[in-house]
């Protein structure tokens, strides 16, 4: 399998939501086949696979949105089942705004509630299973960990509490005592040894995590393996691989100007405008609803604007304003800038609503349509923030070489600002 899939897609991961996505559409085509007639859909089989892929695509973005496809610590089977259900009263909403508009799309409301519990009965089925495979650590590949110091400690810190990473650690390599508990991880004295365990002859991939590697680094030894075939990774990306996060505290500016995925052409960058163009201009027309609705809702709940506009940095460290809808009240920032916290006061009601469900960012497309966002990329903060920021993180300001965006690492871990 090519190391790509390995490092950062793991194979595991993506027939999950390739599993995921081929039972919710087997489900709605098997039972429209079912109330109608075989000979029917040989007939139109164009329209029968329209509406299953139609119910597909709006289930699972409705699942991706209400962050249930980060399995890194799964929740329980009823946790599931609330979120789960969460998710998809937000897809009936946007199937019903679809089916307003594209009327030869609609299913009846017998036949698609009769799918709707087929799906969820066998969507929890398979995220039972696959939980089942994520606690008994089935499929995950063994790797060895060169280090004993902190770096080593994160690593096995996330992949023992993170269940999704898909790792198990075989050994641990170093010749002085961990900094860590490792009772339950056996310890080599250098990575010859490996070659006198039969037990770590399935391991195929090797991190180095030393915190300091000078007169340290087994140079050769990496290198024999690797000439065996085995995979040498350095601890930063491999960190980076399996969290989404950099251990800035770690990096060397050398491994920033070495390292891989910086390279992008003029060719990349208009098809990514086109793309974010073409997203924009659509999601605008299919959100229209929604937006009308919010719009209501929010000037009949509390005084002041629908929108809110505010100054954020963007690419090159320009800043720009951007647009939402008003989620607080008018008067919530009257003794100036205040990081949002979880439950703050100053959320309305609708406002607590449209956070939720990410309707609140809806108008950002319109930035996205004058050029000062993309859909993907780092989350936009604060001039005064940025400030602060800067002088606490390392290589912060390094994330103003891209464009902002509506989705990104930041909304992924969590919703932390206004």
């Amino acid at each position: 399998m090519p190391t790509f899939f390995n490092k950062y897609h793991p194979v595991r991961k993506i027939f999950f939501f390739l599993g995921e996505g081929v039972l919710i559409f087997s489900s709605v085509l098997g039972i429209l086949i079912v109330f109608s007639s075989w000979d029917s859909f040989l007939v139109t089989p164009s329209e029968y696979t329209l509406r299953s892929m139609t119910v597909t695509l709006v289930f699972q973005l409705s699942l991706y949105f209400y962050d249930l496809y980060d399995l890194r610590k799964p929740g329980t089977t009823t946790d599931t089942f609330i979120r789960m259900m969460q998710a998809f009263g937000v897809g009936c909403i946007v199937l019903a705004l679809l089916y307003t508009l594209f009327p030869s799309i609609i299913i009846s409301t017998f036949i698609f509630w009769a799918c709707y519990l087929i799906i969820c009965a066998s969507l929890l089925a398979w995220r039972s299973l696959y939980y089942l495979v994520l606690e008994k650590k089935l499929f995950a590949s063994e790797i060895l960990i060169v280090g004993m110091g902190e770096m080593a400690e994160k690593i096995a810190t996330e992949i023992k509490n993170n269940r999704e990473s898909g790792f198990v650690i075989a050994a641990l390599v170093g010749s002085g005592p961990p900094t860590f508990d490792h009772a339950d991880i056996p310890v080599l004295a250098n990575l010859a040894e490996m070659n006198n365990e039969p037990r770590l002859s399935s391991v195929e991939r090797i991190v180095v995590a030393l915190d300091d590697r000078r007169g340290t680094m087994p140079i050769a030894e990496l290198l024999h393996n690797k000439l065996r075939g085995l995979l040498i990774e350095d601890g930063i990306s491999f960190y980076e691989a399996i969290t989404g996060k950099i251990l800035v505290e770690k990096v060397n500016p050398a491994w920033l100007i070495f390292s891989e995925g910086f390279d992008c052409g003029r060719m990349t960058y208009l098809i990514k405008r086109l793309l974010d163009l073409s997203l924009a201009v659509v999601g605008l027309c299919l959100s229209l609803p929604i937006t009308l609705i919010t719009a209501i809702l929010i000037k009949l709940e509390s005084p002041g604007p629908i929108f809110y506009r505010q100054e954020r940095v963007g690419e090159r460290g320009k800043v720009f304003s951007i647009i939402k809808f008003r989620s607080m009240r008018q008067d919530a920032e009257k003794n100036g800038a205040v990081w949002a916290k979880k439950n703050d006061s100053r959320v309305t009601r609708v406002g607590g609503f449209i956070r939720k469900v990410r309707i609140d960012e809806i108008p950002q497309m319109w930035n996205v349509i004058r050029g000062q966002m993309s859909f993907v990329g780092p989350r936009p903060e604060r001039p005064v923030f940025v400030e602060q920021l800067v002088e606490k993180l390392p290589y912060y300001s390094l994330r103003h070489a891209a464009k902002p965006g509506i989705t990104g690492w930041a909304q992924e871990i969590g919703r932390a600002h206004v």
